[in-house]
């Protein structure tokens, strides 16, 4: 199997899900690579996870216990895409816990992005604005005729589709009025009754049924109406392919500076914009024409792991909790000292990404976890990587181990200068000696430590923080 295959392949399965183990990678390359693309964009060639497992072992309530669950499902879902679009739209279509604070309504919208996430975008919208906890998280529960609220009608045209400088204020106006009476049922209360869904609901009474001009047209629009011309306009194509773009491909300029600076690939964006257009919104026939594009395939190692792209990339890695395992919260927490803390992004903008997940605190942490996690011996990926190194030979040569190693880890791709030292550290070992064939205990004992500490020194790199 070719080097070149199991690198692309790796870097597909790092963006468009949550990278694989090494089995997981071989697996996938062997079906090769437009192959793997219809799997991923086609979520039922693939079989659901277990819910019965996850009903079973993961119950009880809180952001950190839902957020706990959805790290488990981002590790083990056969259907990766379909966990890694549900995180995209949670990022475009940021909502938080702390105003709300319902963790099922929130995990209920987790659900809808995994329901509906590669579907088409009208499809989408209409989902997202009758949705309850996007509906309290923006206030549409206040926006009723004679007191209209605008701040939903804003941030649907400004964060959501089309980006600034491509609406008027009286667009804005008059797409609040038209969802006028846009809200929620009011829920059980928590306490002391159990957790339940809030529900959609449109109350005719509190609706504008005046006219209203949005973008042009004119008419007694509902808010169903606003979203049939929003997902016709070439704005929503270029803003929802950027957001792409920007997710999947390249880090991009934070989305606020998006109306005064072009993006790094103006030529990428018009590619993804036409299919979005041809296609009338459908997200499987642009995330095809994305992942089968030059431009992705060159964008290895492009953009910095956000820090759920971090953790559960290392967890791939080492191999664990592919079963239901307490302790699943730990990893919410993890990735909140991050500076990523799901169900609760810091504003409607979603969270500042590429080099703005770095700074000396973050990256201490980011560092740390890594190299806590790869630094057990007895975790199952380490066992495997091990192996498959005695495999290899009875003895290798720094350059060999080091090689290997990278190779084994990812692929991952260090610069000269990061690969020169760490080769001049495994020189001060001499040959790693593998074979247990002649060796004593302490030397077979020593080639494990070793192998350990030099995948450590690898996740530490600067390297290993980009996708």
């Amino acid at each position: 199997m070719a080097d070149e295959d199991l690198g692309l392949m790796a870097h597909l399965l790092r963006r468009a899900g949550f990278g694989a183990s090494r089995e997981e990678l071989e697996a996938y390359a062997a079906k090769g690579y437009d192959e793997v693309v219809e799997d991923l964009v086609d979520e039922e060639r693939s079989p659901p996870i277990d819910e019965d497992i996850i009903k079973r072992y993961f119950g009880g309530e809180g952001p950190e216990i839902r957020s706990g669950t959805w790290i488990y499902r981002m590790i083990n879902s056969p259907r990766p895409l379909e966990e890694k679009m549900a995180l995209f739209w949670h990022h475009v279509f940021a909502t938080g816990y702390a105003k709300g604070e319902h963790a099922l309504a929130m995990s209920d919208q987790i659900d809808l992005f995994r329901r509906i996430g590669m579907s088409n975008i009208r499809e989408i919208l209409l989902e997202l604005s009758m949705n309850p906890a996007m509906i309290n998280w923006l206030d549409n529960n206040e926006n009723i005729k004679g007191e209209p609220n605008e701040n939903y009608g804003r941030e649907l045209l400004e964060l959501f589709s089309m980006g600034v400088g491509n609406y008027t204020e009286d667009d804005i106006k008059n797409c609040a009025l038209a969802f006028t009476g846009w809200t929620y049922a009011q829920p059980v209360p928590l306490y002391p009754h159990g957790f339940y869904s809030p529900e959609f609901l449109f109350r005719e009474e509190d609706h504008d049924y005046g006219e209203k001009t949005f973008l042009g047209h004119t008419g007694n629009f509902n808010g169903d109406d606003i979203i049939d011309i929003i997902v016709e306009q070439p704005a929503t194509a270029r803003f929802i392919s950027r957001h792409l773009y920007n997710f999947f491909v390249a880090d991009e300029p934070q989305v606020p500076s998006w109306n005064v600076t072009p993006p790094q690939d103006p030529e990428a964006i018009e590619i993804l914009s036409d299919a979005f257009m041809e296609s009338k919104g459908d997200m499987r026939h642009v995330l095809r024409t994305l992942f089968k594009s030059e431009f992705f395939k060159a964008a290895r190692f492009k953009r910095v792991k956000s820090p759920t792209e971090l953790i559960t990339g290392v967890l791939k890695l080492v191999g664990t909790n592919r079963t239901p395992t307490p302790g699943m919260p730990q990893y919410h927490r993890a990735a909140k000292v991050m500076g990523q803390e799901l169900f609760n992004p810091p504003t409607v903008e979603g969270w500042h990404t590429g080099q703005e997940w770095i700074d000396g605190g973050m990256l201490t942490e980011r560092i740390n976890f890594a190299v806590d996690e790869v630094g057990d011996a007895s975790k199952p990926g380490i066992q495997a990587l091990i192996k498959r190194l005695r495999a290899a030979g009875d003895s290798l040569t720094p350059e060999q181990f080091v090689d290997t190693c990278l190779d084994l880890a990812g692929p991952v791709n260090l610069e000269d200068k990061t690969r020169a030292d760490l080769i001049s550290f495994a020189q001060s070992g001499g040959d790693l000696v593998l074979s247990s064939n002649g060796s004593t205990n302490g030397e077979t004992d020593e080639s494990t430590d070793r192998i350990v500490l030099m995948l450590q020194l690898i996740v530490a790199s600067r390297e290993y923080q980009f996708a």
